[in-house]
């Protein structure tokens, strides 16, 4: 099995995302292996006309506000067994903001959980681990939640 030195985990904070994160902080047990919590928040803008995506309510702050305070959270718990943990707030698309991080992390690892959606739910919604996989110049690994 290859050795990483720097595991990256991508989570959405939700509960399937924890069996990715179980499986990082395994990883990482490796004396000298660093690992990074990311977490990305997207901000939908919807308008019909560019006056519109000139919203007068600030949508931003309290849903950055919220993520930082449930990643916090969520770092508490990992750094109980990976003590020298950091985590990354992004703003941003998802994929994109994921493969940035582990470019500017040195990240020779990144893990990330899958829903393994298929049919209609996969074409509506996307799948941010497969935009990763295809466009990442470092592993992938992809958990999938164990069943319900």
């Amino acid at each position: 099995m290859a050795t990483f030195r720097h595991v990256l985990v991508a989570t959405d904070l939700s509960e399937s995302s924890q069996a990715a994160l179980k499986q990082a902080i395994e990883l990482t047990r490796t004396p000298g292996t660093d690992l990074t919590v990311v977490h990305t928040c997207e901000i939908p803008v919807y308008s019909y006309t560019p006056e519109m995506a000139m919203a007068p309510v600030d949508l931003l702050t309290p849903a950055v506000d919220a993520a930082r305070a449930r990643l916090e959270e969520l770092m508490r718990e990992v750094r109980k067994e990976c003590p020298g943990a950091q985590s990354l707030l992004e703003i941003g698309v998802p994929a994109d903001k994921i493969l940035s991080a582990a470019a500017a992390s040195g990240a020779d690892l990144i893990v990330m959980g899958t829903h393994g959606r298929r049919g209609l739910a996969h074409a509506m919604l996307g799948s941010v681990a497969e935009k990763v996989v295809r466009r990442s110049t470092v592993p992938v690994l992809t958990v999938r939640p164990p069943p319900a």
